[in-house]
């Protein structure tokens, strides 16, 4: 399928310009001259906007879930005021400064236009909507809640973005700072001790140990760097692909989940992420099976992802979620009680909402704890490696000002 711009008249007063799909530039022809219209120009939609929109199926380039937010909260709003689907669409697309947002609800306007539901039309940008998003527009077209469906979606990323915001700004600071750190060190070892050095050598006096080992750091990096980078690099590729694997997935992440004390923030974060997304789900008519694997896609950890997985087997074979979550072991046993008692007591959406609740509040004050315990961490690692490079540098000094007593 291709989309295609014209421009067209019916009349000498009545014309009309916009976008359309179809197979071929011929087959565009005909849906227009069916329509009683009569063309002017068709030309096929440029690179540039195809980039912009996606083609109808890919994003290029990354649009941001501020983008999405606000244009969710906007549809909702214009919904709610009485505009149809389509004129809504068509609102937000003329009022849209970015270029990209704009593409994606032009390709979205268009295949609406044509009579398919919203929820197929977000199916198609694969990369701005999540299934997730998917998924709660569908149930609420099928229950004729769609304004009220949007407005908690936009809801929901508003509390997504919220976490985002805090994990960015805990993380800026001791990000700062080791970036800084390693240049400081970098520059140090590989420009300013190989000159310091110099005079030293050509004395003949033998140097200390911390400084000869400083020296040889220094020689190493100054001569050697390319390899450095290129066992770095070969690494992270290395990393990555195992990564890519399944099985190397799941035993990076298990053991990210084994981690003193990073590992118990992960499992906090994550299980405070599937608990809201499953809450929000079924709260808004997505059945429970549908829900599950919409879950298990948004979820960041193997593990944990396996686990749920599992649990979708399970109840889909007619089990309980809260005794599907108790033979998880990456799920906590706290987490499938709440979840048993919510199913007993008919209010699971409830149970799953304060899981989540909970498990945010315990992420916002493990990160605070992190955070505070990071910072003189690599304050002191820091000086401690400045401090070694400063000491070698003297200790010869001192050596020489000794022997000339």
């Amino acid at each position: 399928m291709a989309k295609f711009v014209y421009e067209a008249k019916r009349s000498p007063t009545d014309s009309t310009k916009g976008m359309l799909v179809a197979d071929s530039k011929t087959a565009a022809i005909q849906k227009l001259v069916q329509e009683g219209w009569y063309v002017i120009s068709l030309e096929e939609e440029d690179q540039d906007l195809k980039e912009a929109s996606g083609g109808g199926t890919v994003l290029f380039k990354r649009i941001g879930l501020k983008s999405v937010t606000t244009f969710t909260r906007q549809l909702s709003d214009l919904m709610e005021a009485g505009l149809t689907l389509v004129k809504a669409l068509s609102v937000l697309e003329a009022q849209t400064p970015d270029k990209r947002m704009k593409g994606v609800i032009q390709d979205i306007r268009d295949f609406c236009m044509d009579g398919n539901p919203l929820s197929a039309a977000l199916a198609r940008q694969t990369r701005v909507f999540s299934d997730l998003y998917v998924s709660m527009v569908r149930s609420g077209e099928t229950g004729g809640a769609l304004e009220n469906i949007l407005k908690r979606l936009a809801d929901f990323n508003d509390k997504q973005l919220e976490i985002q915001t805090k994990v960015r700004t805990a993380l800026a600071y001791p990000i700062l700072m080791s970036v800084v750190g390693a240049v400081t060190i970098i520059v140090l070892v590989t420009f300013v001790v190989p000159r310091m050095m110099v005079v030293f050598s050509d004395l003949g006096q033998a140097l200390p140990l911390p400084t000869q080992i400083l020296l040889g750091v220094s020689y190493g990096m100054a001569n050697y760097w390319w390899v450095v980078l290129g066992a770095i690099a070969a690494l992270v590729v290395t990393a990555v692909r195992i990564y890519k694997t399944e099985n190397g997935r799941l035993a990076i992440d298990r053991m990210r989940l084994s981690l003193p004390v990073i590992g118990d923030l992960i499992k906090k974060v994550e299980v405070a992420r599937f608990s809201r997304t499953l809450a929000t789900l079924l709260n808004n008519g997505v059945p429970i099976l549908e829900s599950l694997k919409v879950v298990s896609d948004s979820v960041g950890n193997a593990v944990i992802k396996k686990d749920i997985l599992n649990a979708y087997t399970a109840v889909r074979e007619g089990s309980s979620l809260g005794r599907a979550f108790q033979n998880s072991a990456a799920i906590p046993a706290g987490v499938s009680n709440i979840v048993a008692v919510g199913e007993e007591g008919g209010h699971l959406e409830r149970s799953l909402f304060k899981v989540a609740e909970g498990y945010e509040r315990e992420s916002d004050e493990a990160v605070k704890i992190m955070m505070s315990l990071l910072e003189p961490a690599l304050i002191l690692v820091l000086g401690l490696v400045v401090g070694f490079i400063v000491i070698s540098m003297l200790l010869p000094i001192f050596e020489i000002n000794f022997l000339a007593r």
